[in-house]
């Protein structure tokens, strides 16, 4: 709470300034016309240059205006306060707007050498009227007035500048700091975002390792029993319910569609994943879809990761899918090889005896294989055979250096 209250203060007070700052800056300014640097009355220009009160005031009422309109210019315009500094120090010995100039030129010369050449041409001018009416015997100057021009160079040129350069200095360590901020809070965004698209990437590739196979299954069961019904009310349903499977799978690539693209998504309800202790159950799935599936294991098994079993699960699944869309009831070897050094998961089918319905997909099954095993170290390969047939294959290494990252 005290934190909010600090701040709104520092925003109020920043708020203040920039509304209220140049008004009161010139007023300040203005009311410095009036003020001689000696200290005595306004009557000093009076002895210094031979004029009347009257013709000093008003001067000073000059000065006043003029310098307050320059000031009021800022930070627009910059050249008026400090030519208007310089030359009412020269005529008038006004020393407020002199200081305001200095200031103005330190904290926005885009040059060193710009502010270098401002500093010793303004000490310059602070100092040759002194300097030049003691030597040539000007009445009221004094050889005295020497030290009281140097000391005006030091508090009218060189400590405002030093100010400037520090208000500089300080405005750009601001300004850094709010860049790097807003970088910082740039790349957060943006891992966000990377975050969220392959978040949205691996619900994709899990929608359609497990829906697509489940409605590809009940398509092909419904087609068999449209073909061996026997009376026509159940091959009508049987159809229907093809129908409206092929038009689910449909959808289901929409959305897989969607979800690879820039809209949001939800999280994945999670829950147990299946693994190589489920294969037997998928692969009676495939039987009873009228697929011919021969298992073979080889070696013995032993306890791995759960999360190496689980992409071994969707190899199996993900080309049993793919048999079920492009061969038909093709016959199919899934090949369990348990070795010392990997684990090795071929599934390969042979041609398909007929032409068969091609079902919709995403046509992006094979890719979420390939980056399931790539995450694990582990070599993948889907190609066609001689005989017209179809292998994929997947080889984990057991002992690889990803696994126990990832396990």
């Amino acid at each position: 709470m005290a934190q909010r209250m600090e701040t709104a203060l520092r925003q109020r007070l920043r708020d203040a300034v920039d509304r209220w700052g140049l008004k009161v800056l010139a007023v300040v300014v203005a009311v410095g016309a009036f003020i001689p640097i000696d200290g005595r009355p306004i009557t000093f220009m009076q002895e210094k240059l031979g004029i009347s009160p009257q013709e000093s005031l008003a001067l000073s009422a000059v000065a006043a205006v003029v310098s307050s309109a320059a000031v009021l210019l800022l930070p627009r315009r910059r050249w008026p306060v400090i030519a208007i500094g310089l030359a009412g120090w020269i005529l008038l010995s006004v020393w407020m707007t002199l200081g305001v100039g200095s200031y103005v030129v330190a904290r926005n010369a885009r040059r060193q050498l710009h502010l270098a050449w401002y500093v010793v041409g303004a000490s310059t001018v602070v100092i040759l009227p002194m300097t030049t009416g003691a030597a040539i015997g000007v009445p009221g100057m004094a050889r005295e007035d020497l030290l009281s021009s140097l000391g005006s160079v030091v508090l009218f040129v060189w400590l405002p500048a030093v100010l400037g350069l520090w208000s500089r200095a300080r405005r750009d360590v601001i300004e850094g700091l709010q860049e790097r901020a807003a970088q910082l809070e740039r790349e957060q965004a943006a891992r966000a975002e990377q975050a969220r698209i392959q978040e949205r990437a691996r619900i994709a590739r899990d929608m359609h390792d497990v829906v697509a196979h489940r409605v590809s299954l009940m398509v092909l069961h419904a087609g068999a029993l449209e073909v061996n019904a026997k009376d026509d009310g159940t091959a009508a349903a049987a159809e229907l319910i093809r129908t409206t499977g092929r038009e689910a799978l449909g959808q289901l690539r929409d959305v897989i569609g969607v979800l690879k693209s820039d809209g949001d998504g939800d999280e994945p309800t999670l829950g147990p994943q299946p693994t190589l202790v489920d294969l037997d159950r998928l692969l009676d799935q495939s039987r009873a879809a009228g697929i011919t599936v021969r298992r073979y294991d080889e070696g013995t098994p032993i306890q791995l990761p759960t999360l190496l079993e689980h992409a071994a699960y969707r190899v199996v699944q993900e080309a049993l899918t793919n048999v079920h869309k492009h061969a038909g009831t093709a016959h199919t070897d899934v090949a369990v090889y348990y070795r010392d050094a990997d684990l090795e998961i071929t599934v390969s089918n042979t041609a398909p005896a007929g032409p068969v319905e091609a079902l919709p997909g995403s046509g992006m099954g094979l890719v979420g294989l390939r980056e399931r095993v790539e995450l694990l170290d582990g070599v993948f390969v889907a190609e066609p055979r001689h005989d017209g047939g179809f292998t994929v294959s997947a080889r984990f290494p057991v002992s690889a250096p990803a696994l126990e990252d990832h396990a």
